[in-house]
């Protein structure tokens, strides 16, 4: 049977999970990816997108509830995009994220594997999160009951999360369950702020208005980092709100700012501005201390973050007498965290103003062992820079979701280390890189590690030996 967009099936039973937060179920031997549904519901639904080897559907009606189902604690479950796992305990979570690990590796890596480890539990299942990045928007996302509220008393500005697939509607958050207080204080008192005061939001289509976005930072020191992104305006106005906040959240220890004229969100390239306290906050890992600038990447679940790269070091299991490679190195965590147990580490990384807050890392530190390059990896990494700075005994590899370029790839393959480990953020990457590297490397041992509960993001990591001629 030919199955049309639009196309409504009832009863359908889901059968298990699938990527990016989805469950599936067959209709006539044809896999249908459904969001908003777990395994074991029993739902009625419309197809919303087809091709040659799948469908896409919503539910339209839930005929009978999984046992499996949770009750979601967020009041915003359902339209924010964020937090779909909400609906499944987390026991199930962490079964289906260790599925996802294991069947990257089984479809599309098709390389010998051990049998992957138990994977590692958040601590914390809810406010773990030390980064959100919430946007103002004058005509933000509107629920179907406040669709019934006249028109003179509709709130159209809302501060928030952008809702999926709508770049120009923001959904308005009450209350985000992710990140430890003063979080949703500090974003609700800038919303009610620059409403009293009549300061414009962004609008997003007409890209107008001079409220843009707000971020807060936060970590296990106790230290707190607000920073605002403004459209180009009035100084006084910029600086009376941001007064305002130091001065109702003496928590803050770091104000800062962004002007972005562009017709993007990123900045990235924009100069961070300090208003108040210091430029950073200071982050912990163990006995480590890391300097976080408004710019800087971190592990946004600080203390599994710590429990994320002990499995690296313990995968590296250096003796002190190694070169150590870490590449897309960040701000240098993973370099400082395994370098009093090497000879040397050598990071790189693509952001320039990352590599300054890794060797600063280092001298607050006082780790004296580690030498820091920025550029892009493939052009950094040649055989002229292994031979300046000695072969790798062990390369660590935690790049973005893309994975590796090839060009690094057979770099790395050319520079053949005993030992590769290699942390990540997409399995699915990670299993496509391994089975490049498989040309003279082996997977020893897999370790997931539940950086994000809630979400069906998952990382990995996995050792990789060279096999001996």
């Amino acid at each position: 049977m030919r199955q049309r967009t639009g196309q409504i099936y009832t009863d359908v039973e889901i059968t298990n999970v699938a990527a990016e937060g989805k469950a599936m179920a067959k209709i006539d031997n044809i896999v249908v990816f459904v969001k908003g549904v777990v395994p074991g519901d029993v739902v009625d639904i419309q197809i919303t997108h087809r091709s040659r080897n799948f469908r896409e559907a919503k539910p339209i009606a839930f005929k009978k509830y999984s046992d499996q189902r949770a009750e979601p604690k967020c009041k915003h479950f359902g339209i924010c995009g964020g937090c779909v796992w909400q609906n499944l305990p987390y026991n199930l979570q962490l079964k289906y994220k260790q599925q996802q690990v294991e069947d990257a590796f089984k479809h599309i890596a098709k390389i010998p594997i051990p049998e992957v480890s138990p994977i590692l539990p958040s601590e914390q299942q809810y406010y773990y999160r030390n980064k959100l990045e919430f946007t103002f928007a004058s005509c933000r996302w509107l629920t179907e009951d406040e669709m019934q509220v006249p028109d003179s008393e509709k709130q159209l500005q809302g501060l928030g999360f952008h809702i999926p697939g709508r770049f120009d509607k923001v959904l308005d958050i009450k209350e985000c369950l992710l990140q430890n207080d003063p979080s949703n204080a500090i974003r609700l008192a800038a919303k009610q702020y620059a409403i009293d005061n009549g300061l414009e939001f962004f609008n997003l289509k007409s890209q107008v208005g001079f409220l843009r976005n707000i971020l807060i930072r936060t970590s296990l020191s106790g230290e707190v980092m607000v920073i605002m992104v403004f459209n180009e305006g009035s100084a006084e106005k910029r600086e009376k709100m941001m007064d305002y906040l130091c001065e109702q959240f003496p928590q803050i220890t770091s104000m800062n700012y962004f002007i972005n004229p562009k017709r993007n969100s990123d900045y990235s390239d924009l100069e961070s501005h300090c208003y108040r306290g210091k430029d950073h906050i200071t982050e912990l890992l163990g006995d480590l201390k890391f300097k976080v600038q408004p710019k800087s990447f971190y592990q946004t679940n600080s203390k599994q973050a710590y429990n994320l790269y002990s499995v690296a070091k313990d995968f590296a299991a250096l003796t002190g007498s190694e070169t150590v490679y870490d590449l897309y190195t960040g701000t240098g965590t993973i370099a400082n965290f395994v370098a009093r147990n090497a000879k040397k580490v050598v990071g790189i990384e693509y952001i320039a103003e990352a590599i300054e807050d890794a060797k600063v890392n280092s001298q607050i530190n006082n780790i004296n062992n580690t030498a820091f390059y920025a550029g892009d990896m493939k052009d950094v990494l040649t055989q002229e820079f292994i031979n300046q700075n000695g072969s790798p005994d062990v390369m660590i590899i935690d790049p973005p979701r893309a994975g590796m370029h090839p060009d690094v790839v057979r770099t790395i393959l050319n520079s053949a280390p005993e030992k590769i480990v290699y942390v990540s953020c997409n399995p699915a990457t990670q299993a496509r890189d391994a089975a490049l590297l498989h040309e003279l490397y082996d997977v020893i041992k897999i370790q997931p590690v539940d950086m994000f509960p809630q979400t069906h993001h998952v990382e990995n990591v996995i050792l990789m030996k060279k096999r001996s001629l």
